[in-house]
């Protein structure tokens, strides 16, 4: 079953580099083995060119690769959601410009994003009249810390989609790679047009 979900892994990150939302070898992207491994991007990777020779298979409880090659500097971040989400088999983090502006343009810990039909591509999402939080982190090159702020707000708020981390990006995660997939266009979709509506409402 993940030998499948990471081939077709791999054609959404061929994807996704097509779009240009992991530049410069940005990014990472994993898939769930089991409870306690993980198949994780290899860093510094082109993801438009990644191959499933690509992939390091990850402790989720340690972050430790067995093979000793270098996972991605984030990896803390991945098996974090898998502790958290029991559910999540795909975790994807990319580098999109609307993204990473959005997170920095908004100065509160939560975007909330609300009145857009497109919302109903996010699991569970019924209504266009729903609020949508996405929270936002500050961004550390301690992902150990970092990772432990998030699971510390975990406890007492929900992280249903993803979350973004200021001037930095978004990671987002889904049951199975086409969840993910389409979790992580709608959010995109979403962060551009919010963008928009911000740049007109200063016009």
């Amino acid at each position: 079953m993940w030998q499948e979900r990471l081939g077709q892994l791999v054609t959404t990150c061929h994807w996704i580099g097509a779009k240009g939302w992991a530049p410069a070898t940005g990014g990472n992207m994993s898939v769930r083995q089991d409870a306690q491994w993980c198949w994780l991007s290899e860093s510094g990777r082109d993801k438009g060119s990644l191959t499933g020779e690509d992939f390091l298979q990850v402790d989720i409880a340690t972050n430790q690769a067995p093979s000793g090659r270098k996972p991605s500097a984030e990896t803390g971040l991945h098996t974090l959601v898998y502790r958290l989400f029991p559910e999540a088999n795909v975790v994807l983090h990319v580098h999109t410009v609307n993204a990473t502006v959005l997170s920095r343009i908004e100065k509160s810990a939560t975007l909330n994003i609300s009145g857009y039909e497109m919302q109903k591509t996010l699991t569970g999402q019924q209504s266009h009249l729903d609020t949508v939080p996405i929270a936002i982190f500050d961004n550390d090159q301690d992902i150990d810390a970092l990772a432990k702020r998030i699971e510390q707000y975990a406890q007492d708020n929900p992280l249903n989609y993803g979350f973004l981390l200021r001037g930095h990006g978004l990671t987002c995660w889904g049951k199975d790679v086409n969840e993910a997939r389409r979790q992580l266009e709608g959010l995109e979709f979403l962060f551009e047009c919010e963008m928009q509506r911000r740049l007109y409402q200063r016009d």
